[in-house]
């Protein structure tokens, strides 16, 4: 299996993960010309964007640690346009950037991750 085809469902695997637990998915693989958003969901009233990271094991590190600060501030990037194209204000909107790393089967997901890995950009 190709990276793109076991990448694209990883992707849908966090998407049904999402799903299970209560978020709507409101659109996968939004492309912007900073940065592709693997997963935008709704949490109540949160939009959330997602960003998915797989590793077949830990050899080479946790999935999340693959999330730099650069990669955060093309999402963020990313976030600000899709808000922007859908009209509605940063300011007003609340939003989370939430990441989901799987390893193998094993699925970790971190609410307001880039508080945690790093910096957003609010």
């Amino acid at each position: 299996m190709n990276k793109r085809t076991l990448g694209s469902e990883k992707e849908k695997l966090a998407a049904a993960y999402l799903t299970q637990k209560g978020y709507d998915i409101i659109e996968t693989n939004y492309r912007t010309r900073y940065e592709e958003i693997d997963i935008i969901a709704k949490d109540k009233n949160t939009i959330v964007f997602v960003e998915v990271k797989y590793r077949k094991n830990e050899s080479f590190g946790n999935p999340l640690e693959s999330i730099t600060l650069n990669k955060q501030k093309r999402i963020s990037m990313g976030a600000a346009i899709y808000l922007s194209n859908k009209n509605k204000s940063i300011e007003k909107t609340s939003i989370r950037f939430d990441a989901i790393g799987i390893t193998g089967e094993k699925i970790t997901h971190i609410k307001d991750a880039f508080g945690y890995i790093g910096v957003g950009f609010r």
